[in-house]
């Protein structure tokens, strides 16, 4: 189990994110709860909801240093990136929407990496740490 003084800085970096961007997609649900509208779309709450949690959900896989994380990240990456695209859909003009739009991208990078590098380490482990289920 990997505890805080052995991560990586490309994996403490990625938790902060993945944190910072739960944060500001809670924030901004609520803002577009307020705005009405456009905002307040169920598609783009539920969407908002969805980035929310899978970022919580990949920051404690990661601190908790589960081997599953990298998979936890990759969904990650691609929720963010939708919420993100929808963010910009709804309103590019809305700073709080621009501002939720930014960190989702900067949680897909940090989170696309980190998928990346731990699918290099499985690779070239034996039995395939990714696959899920009986084989």
């Amino acid at each position: 189990m990997m505890t805080g003084m052995h991560r990586s800085p490309e994996m403490q970096q990625c938790i902060q994110n993945c944190e910072d961007c739960h944060r500001i997609c809670m924030e901004t649900e609520q803002h577009c709860l307020q705005m009405g509208g456009k905002h307040a779309e169920p598609s783009h709450i539920r969407l908002l909801h969805d980035c929310a949690q899978i970022c919580h959900t990949s920051a404690d896989f990661m601190i908790r240093g589960s081997e599953l994380h990298g998979m936890v990240c990759n969904v990650c990456a691609e929720v963010c990136t939708r919420c993100a695209d929808d963010c910009d859909r709804v309103d590019p003009g809305d700073p709080m929407m621009k501002q939720c739009a930014d960190m989702c991208r900067r949680c897909a990078d940090s989170c696309r990496q980190m998928a990346s590098m731990m699918m290099g380490q499985t690779q070239s482990q034996p039995h395939g740490q990714w696959k899920m289920g009986s084989s």
